[in-house]
């Protein structure tokens, strides 16, 4: 994707933790030469040699899995917080704009199965569950009834190859404008406007 220099985030382990808190993401890839989206959640896996993943799976009445080869590049989008903003928050006259976190992961893909699918599934059910107040797994769940769903999906694994980053967070501004910003922001009450201004108090300009 476009981005400029200077809202790049290469801080690996941030982008990592972006992708755990944003992992319903949108895996595109092509079917019948057209691209394919599927909007599905993903869990971000990294060996002892750093290696890095994503595991998930689709349902296997998705025609996207059976276009999916070694050789294909698939491409993630994990979307984060955003906001607008008002050109009427700078003190010059200025126009509209957006602040947003996205990150894009290209990476090919093979399918997995058995042991290896249902390993990918309870690491999701457990990442998900964590918050319950009575949480479940895989393992307490009915087995005879698990085996049955899971024959209604297909499992796949991404060996990523690139990640890019969009940290868009005014960092074209000085620093007066800029908190500004974040003061209009932390004034509102959605969460998205919250996210974008914790997120430009980490990155607050020199001048």
């Amino acid at each position: 994707m476009y981005t400029p220099k200077n809202y790049r985030n290469d801080n690996t382990e941030e982008i990592y933790e972006f992708i755990r808190q944003n992992s319903f993401g949108i895996m595109v890839s092509h079917v019948n030469n057209r691209p394919w989206a599927t909007h599905i959640p993903l869990y971000l896996n990294i060996d002892d040699k750093g290696a890095v993943t994503l595991s998930g799976h689709i349902s296997k009445v998705n025609p996207q899995w059976k276009e999916f080869n070694a050789e294909e590049v698939v491409l993630v989008i994990f979307q984060g917080a955003h906001t607008y903003i008002s050109p009427s928050w700078y003190d010059h006259e200025n126009v509209p704009t957006w602040n947003y976190l996205a990150v894009h992961v290209y990476g090919t893909i093979k399918l997995i199965e058995g042991e290896e699918l249902y390993d990918s599934l309870s690491k999701l059910v457990d990442k998900y569950e964590v918050d319950s107040q009575n949480p479940v797994s895989l393992h307490t769940m009915s087995q005879e009834m698990v085996r049955k769903e899971m024959k209604g999906i297909i499992g796949f694994e991404i060996e990523v190859k690139e990640i890019q980053t969009t940290y868009k967070l005014s960092q074209n501004r000085n620093k007066h404008n800029h908190s500004l910003i974040i003061d209009q922001l932390e004034k509102k009450s959605d969460d998205n406007a919250c996210q974008i201004a914790q997120e430009m108090r980490k990155r607050v300009p020199e001048k």
